[in-house]
């Protein structure tokens, strides 16, 4: 039998993690326990008003917001999880594109974010899931790391000769790890991503100073 899609792997692994540790335990996400990601995701995926408008600026960003807190005071999270554990819904999450980049990262990025929030080391990831997420962070780079100025960013995959340069500039800094570590930093979880970051004084202290994600 072949291997589920990654997305579905992580979705269903994110899953089980939300049924063993409960709705109240904490999350990566600031001011979020899991019942608020597990509502963030079937607002994404499921409310065609409000999941549009989490990636917009300002009013449109605050409105999801809304619509988010009061789906998680409202939902049981039995309910909220087996919604999520269903799938995504038939139309644009099921894009072969859009399951591959976009829905991989997340379903990645948040099952560590509950992970991680709750004591859990880095995961052995299988070469498959290295290979995808090494490819995601190369189309995302340049977009996650806007924010970075005063310095170049290199990003390499640790151990390999696997390596792009993401900005360029007088100085540049390399941020070296594991693909799911890298995708982890430049997402914004900075502070649990196990990389290494080189480069010249300045340019090292730019990178860490940058708030990177979306």
């Amino acid at each position: 039998m072949a291997e589920a899609p990654l997305d579905t792997q992580e979705r269903d692994e994110l899953c089980d993690l939300f049924d063993e540790l409960g709705p109240t335990v904490p999350t990566l996400v600031a001011g979020w326990v899991a019942q608020d990601l597990a509502a963030h995701i079937v607002l994404r995926e499921r409310d065609l008003v409000g999941g549009p408008c989490i990636v917009l600026p300002g009013p449109f960003q605050r409105f999801a917001e809304r619509r988010r807190a009061r789906l998680a005071e409202r939902e049981d999270f039995t309910r909220l999880v087996a919604r999520i554990r269903s799938g995504p819904p038939m139309g644009f999450f099921r894009i072969r594109w859009v399951r591959s980049f976009p829905n991989l990262n997340e379903f990645f990025v948040h099952h560590e974010d509950l992970r991680r929030a709750n004591g859990c080391e880095p995961r052995s990831l299988t070469p498959a899931m290295n290979v995808a997420l090494w490819r995601n962070v190369r189309r995302g780079g340049r977009y996650l790391s806007r924010r970075l100025h005063g310095s170049g960013l290199e990003i390499e995959w640790a151990g390999t000769y696997e390596r792009m340069t993401v900005r360029h500039g007088e100085a540049v800094a390399r941020l070296s790890g594991p693909p799911g570590e890298l995708l982890l930093y430049i997402f914004g979880r900075q502070a649990v991503a196990r990389v290494e970051i080189t480069g010249p004084a300045e340019a090292v202290a730019a990178v860490r100073h940058t708030h990177f994600g979306m």
